[in-house]
């Protein structure tokens, strides 16, 4: 057959590159396995040696402002870093979140607007220099001078020890890498599930790895720490662009610039603390196709743009690291293709056997089997390696998922990648600048966010509302289906409004009836939803929806509520009568 023959004829190319990649990962992985066995983490009193840096946090905006102000809310309010201010990076013609990020310093002395002079958007390096230089203007101001700067998005979950370790390890180090990973989504979302388990093989192996074999550490663009030395020289060495704003993926290029300068890098190694790792979290893409817009960007700026970026001679030294980081621009194409062609291969071998055939693809299958199951073989050892890598992170229910998401992964990457050097290449051919491709941003819903919140009966007997033996007494005879706390306010244990301020404390929401309600507002949900869900609007702010409720907000009331409104919510808890006295005033009756 002539499709056998045209699929025989690719069998020894492609597994060649089977094997030569799967080899090549083994270097990593044995580097990676001789970094953890080296591997100490300072204890506490190792970690409180060093008298605190000041350290400013840098994060660059463009149409942000449904989620800045949570992002400040939670990361500042939270924050047991003595020494740390927010500069907010905006443009003159984004005025919502400009307006967003006034409201947070109006609570927050150190939060500080860093207007860019030009309208945006530009590149996310572009705003990031011009951040430095509001930063540079605040020292001279305050007579004061920052001795770490670190770069965070916009929806980025700061740990609130990860400051003091970055602080720890600024000793030794002029850049400091805190591991970055995804929070967990349900297993259906197969997209955002891919990130999970690559940031947390990529977090827990090939970081370690480059740091070990002297590689340089590529940024990832957030939890980055930079001293103020490498700021200098990276300022000095480059006309005062800090940040290249040509580049999609300027953390990638200033992870390179900073090793090249001779200065040391430090990968933060995941430590787990109550059940949950010291690292910068965030949701990443959960839609298809932001995703792969997203990894087109990283692909054409970590694999494409260097190639412009660097000449041969200049990056010799680093020939093996770029060939680890540009590699994907062959196995991105040809994995997928490969999967295909080897399942061919295998099925034509199997029936050909099983009627007693010789089909002339059998026999070329049968010569490269050997090195097909070989690289294959190892692959697998890698794959396990990534369910393990997951498990300690999300557990191993989502970790039994690894194998389907690989495939998922496999051909989310392909796409990417052609996508990628399409546009590339069309910029190049018409001339035009590629600029910031921005990643559509969602924060993470509360569940998700105080992963290790206190459960409400550690709070009233903590705030001495109930006892340990009241608590053990309502666990056991409360009904199926009941909530404790309802249980509690119905055995007159505690009142609706103790309650509550429990609820309130668990969920670091406001409490209380609102004092202002604009009929208008309260209007701008159908009256059927607001009382299905109980939630009733009371102000608009910085493109921000304030909604008062009994009910702790869910995915599903969130959902609910951007069917009817492009503006981000904000919650605000009442109590059930608080709240039927604000719809008998304001919703209309049904």
């Amino acid at each position: 057959m002539v499709l056998d023959h045209w699929v025989a004829n690719l069998l020894a190319p492609l597994g060649f590159w089977v094997l030569f990649n799967a080899v090549d990962d083994l270097i990593i992985d044995f580097a990676a396995a001789l970094a953890w066995l080296r591997h100490r983490s300072p204890t506490e009193d190792e970690l409180d040696v060093p008298p605190p840096r000041p350290m400013a946090i840098f994060v660059a905006l463009w149409q942000e402002h449904r989620v800045i102000q949570h992002m400040l809310d939670t990361n500042v309010a939270h924050s047991s870093y003595p020494q740390v201010e927010f500069f907010v990076g905006a443009y003159p013609n984004d005025a919502l979140t400009v307006a967003a990020i006034r409201a947070a310093m109006e609570r927050y002395p150190n939060v500080h607007l860093a207007m860019c002079p030009h309208d945006g958007p530009t590149s996310k390096a572009d705003c990031l220099n011009w951040i430095y230089q509001r930063m540079l203007l605040h020292e001279e101001q305050q007579g004061m001078r920052f001795e770490m700067v670190l770069t965070h998005d916009a929806e980025d979950i700061i740990h609130p020890d990860s400051l003091r370790r970055v602080n720890y390890y600024a000793q030794f180090a002029d850049m400091v890498q805190i591991p970055v990973l995804a929070l967990q989504t349900p297993l259906r979302e197969l997209c955002h599930g891919v990130y999970c388990d690559e940031f947390a093989e990529y977090q827990f192996k090939d970081m370690m790895a480059r740091e070990i074999m002297g590689g340089f550490i590529p940024s990832t663009g957030v939890g980055t720490g930079f001293s103020r030395r490498a700021l200098e020289g990276l300022a000095v060495r480059h006309g005062n662009r800090i940040f290249e704003p040509a580049a999609l993926t300027e953390d990638y290029e200033n992870g390179w610039r900073v090793h090249a300068m001779g200065l040391r890098q430090k990968f933060m190694p995941i430590r787990m603390e109550k059940g949950q790792p010291v690292a910068t979290r965030e949701y990443f893409p959960r839609q298809l196709g932001r995703a792969i817009r997203q990894r087109a960007r990283w692909i054409t700026g970590n694999t494409l743009q260097t190639w412009e970026f660097h000449s041969a001679a200049e990056t010799w030294h680093y020939a093996y690291w770029f060939w680890r980081d540009r590699k994907g621009l062959i196995g991105n194409l040809v994995t997928p293709l490969t999967n295909i062609l080897f399942a061919y291969g295998v099925l034509t071998l199997l029936w050909a056997r099983a009627v007693h055939q010789e089909w002339g693809l059998a026999r070329e299958a049968a010569h490269f089997s050997g090195i097909y199951l070989t690289g294959l073989g190892i692959q697998a050892g890698h794959t396990a390696a990534r369910i393990w890598f997951s498990s300690r992170i999300y557990g191993w229910a989502f970790a039994a998922g690894v194998p389907l998401r690989v495939v998922v992964g496999n051909w989310m990457n392909c796409t990417a990648t052609l996508l990628a050097v399409f546009t590339y290449t069309r910029a190049k051919m018409l001339g035009q600048p590629l600029r910031w491709v921005k990643t559509e941003h969602a924060w993470p819903n509360r569940a998700a966010l105080l992963t290790d919140r206190k459960r409400l009966g550690e709070i009233l007997v903590g705030g001495s509302w109930i006892t340990q033996g009241q608590l053990e007494q309502a666990l056991a005879t409360c009904p199926p289906g009941v909530r404790l706390g309802r249980h509690l306010v119905g055995s007159n244990r505690i009142t609706e409004q103790d309650l509550y301020i429990a609820l309130s404390l668990q969920s670091h929401l406001p409490l209380g009836k609102p004092e202002i309600v604009s009929l208008p507002v309260s209007r701008s949900l159908p009256a059927s939803f607001a009382r299905e869900w109980r939630v009733l609007p009371f102000r608009v702010a910085a493109g921000e929806l304030y909604v008062a409720s009994p009910e702790l907000p869910s995915d599903e009331m969130q959902q609910g509520l951007r069917r009817f409104s492009s503006l981000e919510p904000r919650f605000h808890l009442v109590t059930p009568a608080e709240f039927e006295e604000l719809a008998a005033q304001f919703l209309p009756t049904l």
